[in-house]
């Protein structure tokens, strides 16, 4: 208890120094140096108690500080001095690589893209489907009215481009809610996350319809298996319900949890695949 407990005043330390000298961006060496320890021990030791390298904990105070600086208009290479790297090169790298946008991407917040979004009915109720030229960027099911689910798509696009436009959105219905069209995994997505978000989503993608999986082997299948809490936040905040089946996670006691879509829409999902599965696997 006592190791335990002087291991936490040692990461409590570093973490304070880490976001004292974040805009130097201090080395592994110089971190481990200012709490008393080797490289080797700080990096093990750091590592299983925030669950992240010293040096990934240092990226996303980094991105933070860079996410606030660009929200006040700072210019892309200002915002790369300030947060204290070497190049706008740096900054892009740090971008892609932790919320899967570039810098001048997440700055725009959507700008110079243009959504097409459509309300179509499906079995499940109405949902909002949205699709740039990239790919559909957002599915959601109507909870309250039409308006709120128009609202959350704009929330998460708030530069872009939004044309109501029912006949480019019509035709994606059937692929989507038709458990027996074939060509659904020919449908691209256009995703925008962080890093571990991606992941997670990427993850979903992989189970088979009519199958369920839990939330600690998503954790374990993107080699985050102590990021359970982060692993269910990045399945709540999906985009593009259905085609990225959240629907199929459940708890480890195998009760059905959480559904941003409500519980009932989410078992009457599972069900009609399982249904679907005994008929026709």
């Amino acid at each position: 208890m006592e190791s335990t407990s002087q291991d936490y005043r040692l990461i409590e330390q570093a973490i304070r120094f880490i976001e004292t000298n974040a805009a130097r961006q201090p080395e592994l060496e110089e971190v481990a140096a200012a709490v008393g320890v080797s490289e080797f021990h700080f990096q093990r030791m750091f590592t299983r108690w925030a669950g992240i390298s010293p040096k990934r904990f240092l990226q996303f105070l980094t991105k933070e500080h860079a996410k606030e600086l660009l929200a006040q208009s700072e210019n892309l290479l200002d915002t790369t001095h300030r947060v204290g790297l070497s190049s706008l090169g740096r900054l892009h790298d740090l971008f892609v690589t932790t919320e899967a946008v570039t810098p001048g991407e997440y700055k725009t917040r959507g700008a110079g893209v243009t959504i097409r979004y459509g309300i179509h009915p499906t079995p499940f109720g109405k949902c909002l489907i949205a699709t740039t030229e990239r790919g559909i960027c957002h599915l959601g099911f109507v909870q309250t009215s039409e308006g709120d689910a128009v609202d959350n798509l704009v929330a998460d696009w708030k530069e872009a481009k939004m044309i109501e436009d029912v006949k480019t959105t019509a035709p994606l219905v059937a692929p989507i809610f038709d458990l027996n069209w074939r060509g659904q995994d020919a449908l691209r997505l256009h995703l925008r996350g962080t890093n571990f978000q991606i992941k997670v989503w990427e993850a979903l993608l992989r189970i088979p319809q009519g199958a369920v999986t839990t939330y600690e082997r998503i954790a374990t299948r993107i080699g985050k298996p102590s990021a359970l809490r982060a692993v269910g936040t990045a399945v709540g905040h999906n985009p593009v319900a259905v085609l990225i089946p959240c629907h199929r996670v459940l708890r480890k006691d195998g009760d059905f949890g959480n559904y941003r879509y409500g519980s009932a829409r989410k078992k009457a999902l599972l069900f009609s695949e399982l249904r679907h599965q005994t008929v026709h696997g």
